[in-house]
C-alpha cells in the first residue's frame, strides 16, 4: 500500500459548530477541502494505528463519494479496521452505539443534521470520540487550529470500496467491514423497551401509528424495528426511502417541514400517535391525534413516566437540559428529588455527566431527546420511549400531556428563529444586548419584573472545563425567561433563535394558545434585541 502525500493550502473557514463542520456541498467539493479537515482530525489524534474508525452518513448528496475519500485517507493513517454502514448509510444514533458496542476508537460521521440536501444545498462532517459523543470543544478547537496550518494529506491510491454488499475485504493493513446499519440498532432498542406489549398494543389496535422519515435516514431504521419486528402495517411508515436531497423537502421534523403528518395527525382520522424524525435521525417531533408535544414538555413527560420503561424501571439518576430548553423537566427533578443540570446547547456537553453516571436522561428544546443507551440524541429511541409510555399507561397522548400540566404545571414555551440574518447585524443584535445585561434587573416591563440578565457560562462539574458566551438570559420573578442565542447549525449567514417562556399554574388557563399566551414576551423579546428594525423583518422564519 503506497502511501502519497498531497501538497495542500489551508481554508480559513474550517472552524466546526456545535455539531461539526457545515457547508454547501460546493464549499465542500474544493479541491483538497473535505482532506484537509480529515486530515486534520487525524493529525490531532494520537495512538490511533492499527485500531477501528466507525463511517456513515445520512445518505444526502456527496455522502457516498466522501466516504470514498475518506477511506484513503483513513488508509494512508494508519487506521487498522473501517466499519461502514450499507451504502454509507449510518443513522447518527446508530454510529455512536456502534462505537460504543465494538469499541471503535471514534467515528467520522457525515451529515447536517435537519439541513436541506441537494448538489446546491448542505453537507457536514464530524468526529465522534471513544464514548460515541460527538467530539468535545477541545478536541474541535484543536481540529480548526491544526486546519490553519495544513499543507499536506496523506491519502493512498486505490479502486473505490463496493459500499452496497456486507462483508469483509483487505487492503494492505486496512480491513473494510461493511455492516448492516440497522441490526446493531434494532437489538439495543429490543433490549431497552417492552417489544412484546408494544407488538400486542399494535396488533390488537389499541395504537395505530404514522411515522414520516421524511425521506432521510430513518427510514430503513423505522422499516425494521416498526414494521418487521413491532407488526406496524407497511403504511405506517411514509417518506422511507433515504433520498439524497430528501425528495427536494427540509428533513427537519417539526410541523412546517413535516406538514404531510401534521395534515393527517389533526384531522378526524387522526392515528393515536404521529412522529418524525430528522435528516440524520437524531432529532424527534411526536404528536398525538390533535395535539403536538414539544421538545421541553416530552423530556419532562419522559422524565416523569421513566419507571415504566423497562431499561429504566430503577429509576434516573439525574436529568439534564440544555440552557434555552423550558424549565419543565427542572420540575420533575424536584419533584422526584433528583439531579437536574442545565448545560449549553450541544449534545456534546452532554457526554461527561452521562459517562460518569450523574445523569440517565436529556434533551434538547431542538427536537432532540436521549439516555445513556448511546451519546447522542435519537429519534427512534424517542419514538419507542413514547409508544411504550402509551402502551403501559392505557391513556391518549392528549390526555399523558395535560395529566401531566396538571401536576406539574405548564411552561407555555416557544422559539422564534430568524435565519440567514447577515452575520455583521447578527453580531450587533448581540452586543446590543451584551450592553444592556448590567442596567436591566429591577426593570419593570408589564406584568414582568426583570430578576437577573446575564451571558450563560457553563463550568463543567465533570472535567472542569469552561464554555463562555452560550447565550443570553433574561429572567423574571415570576419564572418567565427570555433567551437569545446565535445558532451554530446554518450554512448561511447566521440564525437569531429567540426562546420565550412562561409558567402557567392554573390548569384552567393551561390550554392557551402558545404565541397568544407569550405576546406580552414576544413583543418585549423585540424591545430588547431589535431584530426586526434591524432586519426589516416582519416576523420569524420559524416558529416552534
Amino acid at each position: 500500500m503506497h502511501i502519497e502525500m498531497i501538497t495542500t493550502h489551508p481554508y480559513q473557514d474550517q472552524n466546526p459548530g456545535t455539531s461539526g463542520l457545515r457547508k454547501k456541498v460546493k464549499v465542500f467539493q474544493q479541491p483538497g477541502y473535505l482532506e484537509n479537515f480529515v486530515q486534520s482530525i487525524f493529525d490531532s489524534l494520537e495512538d490511533f494505528t492499527g485500531k477501528t474508525l466507525v463511517l456513515g452518513g445520512d445518505g444526502r448528496y456527496f455522502n457516498r463519494a466522501a466516504i470514498q475519500i475518506i477511506i484513503k485517507i483513513a488508509a494512508a493513517n494508519g487506521f487498522g479496521e473501517l466499519l461502514i454502514g450499507q451504502g454509507g448509510l449510518l443513522s447518527t444514533p446508530a454510529a455512536s452505539h456502534i462505537i460504543r458496542k465494538y469499541q471503535a476508537f471514534g467515528g467520522l460521521i457525515l451529515s447536517a443534521s435537519h439541513n436541506p440536501g441537494g448538489s446546491e444545498e448542505d453537507f457536514g462532517i464530524k468526529y465522534n470520540v471513544g464514548n460515541g459523543g460527538p467530539a468535545p470543544e477541545k478536541d474541535t478547537a484543536a481540529f480548526y487550529q491544526r486546519s490553519q496550518s495544513i499543507n499536506a494529506y496523506k491519502t493512498i491510491a486505490m479502486a473505490d470500496v463496493d459500499l452496497d454488499n456486507l462483508g469483509s475485504q483487505q487492503i494492505g493493513d486496512l480491513t473494510i467491514t461493511i455492516i448492516d446499519p440497522v441490526s446493531d440498532y434494532a437489538e439495543l432498542m429490543q433490549s431497552i423497551f417492552d417489544f412484546p406489549l408494544l407488538k400486542q398494543s399494535i396488533s390488537s389496535g389499541y395504537i395505530t401509528l404514522l411515522f414520516d422519515a421524511m425521506h432521510a435516514i430513518t427510514g430503513p431504521y423505522a422499516r425494521r424495528i416498526l414494521v418487521d419486528m413491532l407488526g406496524a402495517p407497511a403504511e405506517s411508515v411514509i417518506n422511507a426511502e433515504p433520498l439524497e436531497d430528501f425528495g427536494g423537502h427540509h428533513p427537519d421534523p417539526n410541523l412546517a417541514h413535516a406538514h404531510e403528518l401534521a395534515e393527517v395527525m389533526f384531522s378526524d382520522h387522526a392515528p393515536t400517535f404521529g412522529a418524525a424524525s430528522d435528516g440524520d435521525g437524531d432529532r424527534n417531533m411526536i404528536t398525538g391525534s390533535q395535539i403536538f408535544v414539544t421538545p421541553s414538555d416530552s423530556l419532562a413527560i419522559m422524565a416523569a413516566n421513566a419507571q415504566l420503561i423497562p431499561a429504566y424501571s430503577a429509576g434516573l439518576s439525574g436529568v439534564a437540559r440544555s440552557m434555552p430548553t423550558s424549565q419543565a423537566v427542572d420540575r420533575v427533578a424536584a419533584s422526584y428529588n433528583i439531579p437536574c443540570y442545565e448545560t449549553p446547547t450541544g449534545w456534546k456537553f452532554f457526554g461527561n455527566l452521562l459517562d460518569v453516571g450523574k445523569i440517565t436522561l436529556c434533551g434538547e428544546e431542538s427536537f432532540g431527546t436521549g439516555s445513556n443507551h448511546v451519546r447522542e440524541k435519537d429519534g427512534l429511541w424517542a419514538v419507542l420511549f413514547w409508544l411504550n409510555l402509551i402502551a403501559r399507561r392505557r391513556q391518549s397522548v392528549a390526555d399523558i400531556v395535560h395529566e401531566h400540566w396538571q401536576k406539574f404545571g405548564r411552561d407555555i414555551y416557544c422559539r422564534h428563529d430568524y435565519e440567514a440574518v447577515e452575520t455583521p447585524i447578527a453580531n450587533a443584535i448581540v452586543e446590543h444586548l451584551r450592553a444592556q445585561l448590567p442596567t436591566l434587573p429591577g426593570q419593570v416591563f408589564g406584568e414582568y419584573t426583570v430578576k437577573f440578565a446575564d451571558e450563560f457560562c457553563y463550568k463543567d462539574s465533570v472535567d472542569g472545563s469552561i464554555s463562555r458566551n452560550q447565550g443570553i438570559r433574561v429572567g423574571f420573578t415570576n419564572g418567565s425567561r427570555i433567551v437569545f442565542r446565535l445558532s451554530g447549525t446554518g450554512t448561511v449567514g447566521a440564525t437569531l433563535r429567540i426562546y420565550i417562556e412562561r409558567f402557567e399554574p392554573d390548569s384552567s388557563r393551561q390550554n392557551q394558545d402558545a404565541q397568544v399566551a407569550l405576546a406580552e414576551l414576544i413583543e418585549l423579546a423585540e424591545q430588547l434585541c431589535e431584530v426586526k428594525k434591524r432586519t426589516g423583518r416582519v416576523g420569524p422564519d420559524v416558529m416552534t
